[in-house]
């Protein structure tokens, strides 16, 4: 059986829907993993939609997926410009890893201009609210189709 694409999400990102929702849109973070489920089974691909408010959970789930997952689709939220131990683990997980934010964090606080994640990725997609999650599938499918070549 093919291995799970890791859909991580950081601190905060439980409270969707009504945090913030003119930066962060009405979508829940339900309604984006069901969007990704879809989504992952027209590319033939699966997913674990994963949510944690704990930074090391977040470090233990990345090591983790070393073994257990085809790639990484993370949006750390608050722990993309604080956490080194995330960028270690990243960096460590010989996995594909794609960084997302609902978010464009270019147009907000200047601190969020600075991404711990983003040495560690493949790329990163922004701005585009929960469409970046199925942006970063359909990324994640070519990166795979490309390996298989």
């Amino acid at each position: 059986m093919a291995k799970p694409v890791f859909i991580l999400n950081g601190p905060n990102l439980n409270m969707l829907g009504t945090r913030e929702p003119d930066i962060y849109g009405a979508e829940t973070l339900a309604d984006i993993s069901a969007a990704c489920s879809k989504r992952a089974g027209e590319l033939s691909l699966k997913v674990e939609v994963r949510q944690t408010n704990q930074e090391g959970e977040l470090v233990e789930w990345v090591q983790q997926a070393r073994t257990e997952a085809s790639g990484v689709i993370i949006n750390a939220a608050a722990y993309t410009h604080t956490s080194v131990a995330l960028l270690d683990a990243l960096k460590a997980c010989d996995v594909p890893v794609i960084e997302v934010h609902l978010s464009n964090v270019y147009k907000r606080e200047s601190f969020r201009h600075k991404s711990f994640v983003s040495p560690a990725a493949h790329g990163v997609i922004c701005g585009f609210g929960g469409q970046g999650y199925l942006f970063a599938l359909e990324a994640m499918a070519a990166i795979h189709a490309n390996e298989n070549e």
